[in-house]
């Protein structure tokens, strides 16, 4: 097989993290973010560009909360808007053709069999499982659906009324642990003091008013609409959602018992064998093969790792030490890391 590059993020690996805590009762979903139900869920950080610190912060502000209980994983997002607009209404549509908000979540963080979800203002949803990234060579499973799925939407202001006096619209979304956990470790819902990796992406595009409608602002050079701005909860340090290492650290608590999180070293530990899976890639797009030479690799970078690489004619596999000297973390060359 031959296997393409895979570009390495210009980041420093420093994902957001969230403590999410106990819902106390039941959510009867409007769309709105303002009720009861939300008071005890802390706001994430403001969005930033998805590129990180290389691109200006975007111009509106986007936030989330969210909340657990043993039925559902919850989700509210508050999206500042004075263009609210949305044009898609069948479902499984690709909702990203309109301003939408998306919920990415990897529950066992090994960066294959993972979720997509994306809802517009008109709360049309396209509903997706991924086998593995598109760099993997995964496809998109877009028949599946999420069985159970709850989403409401609130505009303040109007839809599609460019006069009107818009000021945001906001989403909640309730997703069945029943489906969550087909993915899951152990297939099974989180407990307290686990995390799941997960990320948020709004898409926004550049529009004008014309005939008093909104439309896409056209590249004269081009004909075709500017590139949408993604912003995004944990900065990705290149424009592609799909590489799951980089999504945030949810961390499901027990309000009973106090939350902290610090990233654990074993994270690291991924995290530099995920640096040599780029490169291993990219070492094969350039000549042909996989080396087991660590210097190429490596070069003069800092790390903490000293690992065992192992290749063959069209694959390979690299592995280190767990932090606890118990396991070993392998990843291999469709990106799928697992210990053992």
């Amino acid at each position: 097989m031959n296997w393409s590059g895979v570009p390495e993020p210009k980041i420093e690996y420093a994902p957001k993290h969230y403590i999410c805590g106990r819902a106390k009762g039941p959510l009867v979903l409007d769309g709105r973010v303002d009720k009861p139900f939300w008071t005890a869920a802390d706001w994430t950080d403001d969005f930033v560009d998805i590129e990180g610190d290389l691109r200006p912060r975007p111009v509106k502000q986007t936030r989330v909360k969210m909340l657990w209980d043993d039925e559902y994983f919850y989700f509210a997002a508050e999206m500042i808007e004075d263009q609210i607009w949305a044009t898609l209404t069948e479902r499984d549509s690709v909702i990203f053709y309109d301003k939408d908000f998306e919920i990415f979540i990897d529950p066992d963080g090994d960066t294959h069999q993972y979720y997509e979800f994306e809802i517009n203002a008109l709360n049309t949803v396209w509903d997706l499982l991924l086998v593995k990234p598109y760099r993997d060579g995964g496809p998109p499973v877009n028949a599946w659906d999420i069985s159970g799925l709850k989403t409401a939407v609130h505009i303040d202001g109007e839809l599609n009324r460019p006069d009107a006096d818009n000021r945001k619209w906001s989403v909640e979304v309730a997703i069945p642990w029943s489906v969550l956990r087909e993915c899951a470790a152990e297939s099974r819902p989180p407990i307290p003091g686990e995390f799941w990796r997960v990320n948020f992406s709004r898409v926004e595009w550049q529009t004008e008013v014309r005939d008093g409608e909104y439309r896409k602002v056209l590249n004269p050079e081009t004909g075709k609409p500017y590139p949408e701005d993604n912003w995004v909860w944990s900065p990705m340090g290149l424009i592609n959602m799909h590489y799951p290492e980089l999504w945030g650290y949810v961390v499901f608590a027990d309000n009973d018992t106090p939350q902290i999180f610090e990233l654990p070293q074993d994270e690291m530990i991924k995290w530099e064998l995920r640096k040599l899976y780029y490169r291993q890639r990219n070492y094969f797009e350039a000549h042909g093969k996989f080396t087991e030479d660590k210097k190429q690799l490596m070069g003069d970078d800092s790390w903490t790792v000293d690992p065992v690489i192992e290749t063959t004619r069209s694959l390979f596999q690299i592995t280190a030490p767990s932090s606890d000297g118990e396991g070993v973390f392998c990843i291999r060359e469709d990106g799928k890391l697992w210990k053992e």
